[in-house]
Order: structure tokens, then C-alpha cells, then sequence
């Protein structure tokens, strides 16, 4: 199964079960937390989707289902927005489910966001 197969049958799933629609947007975010080592890690990837409860993304750290992360989002400028943003969210994982291809060694993570955020100018890059 492919990736691209895999995440389509994952956001079908996801609407099947009556969940608000996610954005499906590809922007940089640096995921912070603890593995399931206890140990701390930061980790820069990419966002899969996005909704006011939940955000994906894969994730080479091993979390457990329950643990706390932090994720921060570099918004881009736009015509509509004049400035770059950073936009900072914390949440619980709900889903960590290993890739079909175990190669790459990354898991697809799912959070359930809090409602608390913060939305700052963009200072430093996650590069």
C-alpha cells in the first residue's frame, strides 16, 4: 500500500466517523514531548491536516497513545496575511500507527488539540 493510499484511506476513516473536516496542509511544524523512553525530543516534520481538534503528522519518535506534545507551525505570508506567524498548540496523541512501509521507520500521529493556543509573529525559522 502506498503512502499516498494509506492517508486517503485514513482521511475517509476520519470523515466516516463524522469528525470535522481537516485541512490538508503541508507546513513545517517542530513537535516537542517526551518518547516512549521518557526521554525529551524535538523533532521537525511535516503537518499532514489540520481541524480545531485534532492535527497529523509523521513522526519518527516513538509516543505513546496519551502522552502530551507540543507543536509549533510556521504560518506563511499570504495575500491575506502580511506577516509570517507562528502559531503554538499543545495536545494528547490519540493515534500513533506505524507506516505501512517499515523503511522509513515513522509513525502517522494523530493529536486531539487543546483549545488554548498561542499565534505570535515568527521569530526564529524551524528549519
Amino acid at each position: 500500500m502506498k503512502n499516498e493510499d494509506f492517508l486517503s484511506s485514513f482521511q475517509t476513516a476520519k470523515n466516516a466517523a463524522g469528525k470535522e473536516k481537516a485541512f490538508e496542509l503541508s507546513l513545517r511544524v517542530l513537535v516537542k514531548g517526551m518518547d516512549n523512553r521518557q526521554n525529551k525530543f524535538r523533532e521537525k516534520t511535516q503537518l499532514l491536516s489540520i481541524s480545531a481538534k485534532e492535527a497529523t503528522f509523521w513522526l519518527r519518535s516513538r509516543v505513546a497513545v496519551g502522552s502530551r506534545l507540543d507543536l509549533e507551525l510556521e504560518i506563511p505570508k499570504t495575500l491575506i496575511l502580511e506577516n509570517h506567524l507562528r502559531l503554538q498548540v499543545s495536545g494528547t496523541v490519540i493515534r500513533a500507527q506505524e507506516e505501512p512501509n517499515r523503511t522509513a521507520k515513522k509513525r502517522l500521529v494523530c493529536i486531539g488539540l487543546d483549545k488554548k493556543f498561542k499565534l505570535l509573529p515568527k521569530a526564529s525559522t524551524i528549519n
